[in-house]
């Protein structure tokens, strides 16, 4: 070689050959290590409200949905790959902040695309609908929102999870009627509605209205204003009618305050119905004694039996890595909700992630998952929630998906099922929503999607 070494020169072709060749192998290198790196983040904003009257309800549900979320990536590694993330926002529950943290958290974390918004408020969700919707994310209203949402052909992004509030009043008369010998025998009967003094409140009046009609029973509708600590006309008001059932739709503070003023004026506690949210134990515990008796509707009930949840210990809990600042709150219904709410915007993604690829996925994409997800037996079997959650299927036209509700009863210590499932009738209900949907629909000048075509994302 005459001392040298020899240099060998490429031609600008040759050197691109080699450098594609290596690129290639490299990324089949990386693609086959058990280590590769992650496929990216998934961001969850969270509207999240810890402080202020309603705080039980709120701690309680974004704790056990923040701790579902860290067991998909504790055990699972995130889904398919993809780690889930996100952050909160305080809104106190005050509609203006809610708007305030949708817009700042909206646009992701870190090049992580959010998936939809859970802000588990009424007012808030009233106050983002229209923004949710021009940006392309679901907004998540499980168990309460705008009924006429459950119609994805006018709210393609709005989902209403498990049961709007007209199923839920629908629900309970339906099984006012089984404990009265049949529906026939509500003719003549005495119902008196207590509702909370805001839009979540004041949703049900219509319906209602119509379902005293059908029935012929006597209704009488009666506010509390925000945020119920004062309730001693409302009772005797009721003492006055002496209503064979109260139906208790209330929030927070209200529903203790409402049941020991029942007691008061002497209203038996087995002769008030609770709703949704005047379900959990923070509303019967500072009741004592006046809440023993007390009936509610459930989807979900309280406990730590579930494998899911006993996942939840495992993997997150034991760990020291739980969200809940007071550990006895682990498995309560405020709690389980959140766990069940992580499960559904979970699935949604993975169902989003089959049509689109295990990566991070626009809202857009997202809402296609939600709207193609079906929960059946053997699903919630494999997920640990069977029992937890009901089977659920939701689809374009129906944002719902479940509709079904059942009865616990409060013995002074704990929640007790003392129901099957019990359907609304959602025969009955879908004209009126359609109704109510097509006229907001011609109010916003909205062109209603043909669900018929289910185009999807």
């Amino acid at each position: 070689m005459n001392g040298k070494s020899k240099q060998r020169r490429f031609t600008r072709a040759q050197l691109t050959s080699v450098l594609a060749t290596a690129a290639l192998g490299i990324a089949l290198a990386l693609s086959n290590a058990p280590n590769a790196q992650a496929a990216g983040e998934q961001y969850f904003p969270l509207q999240s409200y810890r402080v202020g009257p309603y705080a039980a309800g709120g701690s309680g549900f974004f704790g056990g949905f923040i701790d579902y979320l860290q067991l998909i990536n504790a055990r699972d590694g995130g889904v398919n790959g993809v780690k889930l993330t996100w952050s909160e926002c305080e809104t106190e529950y005050v509609v203006e902040k809610g708007v305030e943290c949708y817009e700042r958290l909206k646009h992701g974390l870190n090049g992580a695309p959010a998936a939809a918004t859970n802000p588990l408020s009424v007012g808030i969700a009233y106050a983002t609908l229209d923004r949710s919707t021009a940006d392309r994310l679901p907004l998540i209203t499980i168990n309460h929102g705008r009924t006429d949402s459950t119609d994805g052909a006018v709210f393609p992004y709005v989902f209403p999870l498990q049961l709007n509030p007209y199923s839920e009043v629908s629900a309970i008369i339906n099984y006012i009627g089984q404990q009265s010998g049949g529906l026939g025998a509500l003719q003549g009967k005495k119902i008196v509605v207590l509702y909370h003094g805001s839009p979540y409140g004041r949703e049900t009046i219509p319906v209602l209205d119509i379902l005293a009609k059908k029935y012929g029973f006597s209704l009488t509708q009666i506010e509390v204003p925000h945020p119920g600590n004062e309730q001693g006309s409302q009772w005797l008001t009721i003492h006055r009618i002496n209503p064979d059932w109260v139906i208790l739709r209330g929030w927070g503070v209200m529903n203790p305050v409402a049941l020991k003023s029942a007691q008061k004026v002497g209203y038996p506690a087995n002769h008030i119905i609770g709703n949704i949210w005047s379900n959990s134990e923070e509303d019967v515990r500072p009741a004592g004694d006046a809440a023993k008796g007390f009936l509610s509707i459930t989807t979900h009930p309280s406990g730590t039996d579930y494998p899911v949840v006993q996942a939840i210990n495992q993997y997150v809990i034991k760990p020291g890595n739980g969200n809940l600042k007071d550990p006895a709150r682990f498995g309560t219904v405020y709690y389980n909700l959140g766990v069940v709410n992580g499960i559904l915007n979970v699935e949604a993604l993975r169902v989003a992630q089959a049509r689109f690829g295990n990566k991070p996925l626009t809202g857009e994409q997202v809402r296609w998952g939600f709207e193609h997800l079906k929960l059946d037996d053997a699903r919630l079997k494999q997920l640990g929630a069977y029992g937890l959650v009901q089977p659920l299927k939701l689809s374009c036209a129906d944002h719902e998906g479940g509709g079904a509700v059942r009865f616990q009863q409060w013995d002074g210590t704990k929640w007790n099922v003392v129901s099957g499932w019990v359907q609304a009738d959602r025969a009955l209900l879908r004209p009126i929503i359609e109704k109510s949907a097509n006229a907001y629909a011609k109010e916003k000048g909205i062109t209603p999607r043909d669900c018929s075509k289910d185009v999807g994302a």
